[in-house]
């Protein structure tokens, strides 16, 4: 595991019938590139909240809920695992912790239909979480050989037992918060993609969440963003189209993972 303008976006949702813009048609000489956020995508929660639960009456001091600067929530994670620590909370307690939190409906059946059809896919995780995290969960349910990379934020345990989290990497994004933009990431590993000759025939943004729309304004008119309905990346794209600049990506809104699942079947047919 390791801007010009453009036409109004199209947006389908799955109650309805599905549409593919012809320039969707699948090349068999090249992959898909998928990319996935994890919170409230992957899993239906916020890895950052539900490991809360393993604090004394599942709930933080005030001090610490108080503490949260905006653009800095690694920094405010770290407060929150020192308290945990601090409290005698060990490694083992979090693990199980963190691998009862649910996936996202279909989500399995997803990664499923990902794991028999690799050889059109590509697979990568961009998230604010942490590594331990995302790892730990991903091995529980027996997925993590299914992520070709996982970029997100660095994380340890010391030698005292705490957990440690560090920003994913330095960037100059005034849109993003310090610790990471994915729209860095995202062009990064497309570029040493390109010079390894692999080039893609689409790239498919999965994602919910603010932090996601900077990435997404990188995608171009080939490419399909896929905002899980009803949640702040879908709103977003939605105010972006309103105010006539709208994204250049085809908008594809999905509430469970089967229908993501079928929309990729028919791209690959």
């Amino acid at each position: 595991m390791r801007n010009t303008a453009c036409p109004q976006p199209v947006t389908v949702y799955f109650h309805s019938e599905f549409f593919i813009p012809k320039w969707f048609i699948h090349s068999t000489a090249m992959k898909l590139l998928l990319v996935f956020d994890f919170d409230h995508t992957v899993v239906d929660e916020n890895t950052d909240t539900w490991i809360v639960k393993c604090a004394p009456a599942s709930k933080l001091p005030d001090e610490i809920k108080h503490s949260y600067k905006k653009g800095h929530w690694t920094e405010y994670m770290g407060r929150v695992f020192r308290y945990l620590g601090d409290n005698g909370v060990k490694e083992e307690e979090m693990k199980r912790t963190m691998t009862t939190l649910p996936f996202t409906a279909g989500m399995k059946d997803l990664l499923d239909f990902i794991g028999k059809h690799k050889d059109f896919f590509d697979c990568i995780i961009i998230s604010d979480s942490n590594a331990v995290f995302i790892d730990w969960i991903l091995k529980a349910a027996n997925v993590s050989h299914l992520f070709d990379n996982v970029f997100t934020n660095p994380a340890s345990f010391d030698g005292s037992g705490y957990l440690t989290v560090q920003n994913c990497h330095i960037h100059d994004c005034v849109k993003c918060p310090v610790n990471l933009c994915k729209r860095k990431v995202l062009e990064e590993f497309v570029e040493t993609r390109l010079t390894s000759s692999m080039k893609y025939s689409q790239i498919i943004y999965i994602g919910d969440g603010g932090n996601d729309l900077c990435p997404v304004m990188y995608l171009k008119k080939n490419d399909i963003v896929m905002p899980r309905h009803g949640y702040t990346l879908e709103n977003m794209i939605s105010q972006l189209s309103q105010k006539l600049i709208p994204v250049e990506a085809s908008v594809v809104s999905w509430s469970s993972g089967m229908e993501i699942l079928e929309y990729l079947e028919l791209l690959i047919k």
